[in-house]
């Protein structure tokens, strides 16, 4: 009998708490990671998604786990990373949270001047501690969002954090329903998919993947 192939996803963006009510964040809608989700899915993985702050439905036959941080999406991802076959890291992740959270909401007339300085610590790199912990026989996938010198980054962070493959694609995707996307392995491979419904862009993803 085939092993059921066990597939691990992380979608949308993350929130960095700055006090109550005001957050680190980005424009990723999620749509891309739950595309992957449900197309495993219904290839007959077994698919947990890992999902930041977004407003969408779970895909059908997908185990679906919300945080909010990018600490919390690192304790999750950790969680259940080793039990994974294929692990796609889709998730735009904030680089960076505030050092001290304040307990209280911020307002202008707090310390009595027109700036307020906020400082900034490095969020963890979830895609590297996941490389680092890599189990034999794993893939792990990075993504790579960029906004200029698209391919040459691409490949950076592929050789930097030691994952498998890596996909590309311009800041023009975040937040829409359609992208195009380059898939670069680790041997040099490059797969060019062109701009198409993320639905599809999924399904044709895994595809390449299982090859």
């Amino acid at each position: 009998m085939k092993k059921r192939i066990k597939m691990l996803v992380t979608a949308g963006p993350t929130r960095e708490y700055i006090d109550p009510v005001r957050y680190i964040s980005n424009d990723s809608s999620g749509r891309m990671g739950f595309a992957i989700a449900a197309a495993a899915a219904r290839l007959g993985m077994d698919a947990m998604l890992i999902a930041g702050p977004v407003s969408i439905e779970t895909p059908k036959s997908v185990r679906r786990i919300d945080v909010i941080s990018a600490k919390e999406m690192l304790a999750a991802v950790t969680k259940h990373a080793a039990k994974s076959d294929l692990i796609i890291m889709c998730a735009a992740v904030a680089d960076f949270s505030p050092e001290k959270i304040s307990k209280k909401k911020i307002k202008k007339k707090d310390g009595g001047s027109s700036r307020v300085t906020l400082k900034l610590k490095k969020t963890p790199d979830i895609l590297a501690e996941v490389c680092k912990n890599k189990k034999s026989g794993q893939v792990v996938v990075g993504f790579a969002l960029e906004t200029e010198n698209m391919e040459k980054n691409a490949i950076s962070k592929l050789c930097g954090k030691g994952c498998d493959w890596i996909v590309a694609n311009m800041v023009s995707a975040i937040g829409g329903r359609k992208s195009s996307a380059v898939m670069i392995s680790r041997d040099g491979k490059k797969i060019r998919l062109p701009k198409m419904d993320k639905n599809d862009l999924a399904v044709l993803l895994l595809s390449h993947l299982m090859c």
